[in-house]
């Protein structure tokens, strides 16, 4: 678990938390053992929880108060919104690298190499 760094985010105690959302410490406990969420640590292993630990915790509480979905269920469904994300975030990539090999090849072909449809179907090669 990585340490704290107070000046770069924002960190709410487990006690905070635990008022916040009516939840038990135990409860937050479990979770972090089940590797449900993962709160930092502070230099003295108090559990701080960040933006998107609570977000994390948002959706868990969602998912097993709202929904009744049991932790097992809910082990699946972040592991598997975790995945969605990562393969979006990389599809976006792809799909960036692809434009631009795309708009690199446009730029690159010679107009006197292009051949264009004249009339009914006959191909002419233009000639710069």
């Amino acid at each position: 678990m990585a340490k704290a760094k107070p000046q770069d985010k924002r960190f709410v105690m487990i006690s905070v938390v635990s008022e916040r959302y009516d939840i038990h410490p135990q409860t937050l406990r479990m979770y972090e053992r089940e590797g449900l969420i993962e709160p930092t640590r502070s230099q003295g292993n108090t559990r701080l929880y960040d933006e998107t630990s609570l977000k994390r915790l948002e959706t868990i509480l969602t998912l097993t108060r709202d929904m009744g979905v049991n932790l097992a269920g809910v082990e699946v469904i972040l592991r598997l919104r975790d995945e969605v994300k990562k393969l979006s975030q990389e599809n976006r990539q792809l799909r960036r690298i692809v434009e631009n090999e795309i708009s690199e090849q446009r730029v690159g072909v010679r107009r006197r190499h292009a051949l264009v449809r004249i009339g009914k179907g006959a191909l002419v090669r233009i000639d710069d």
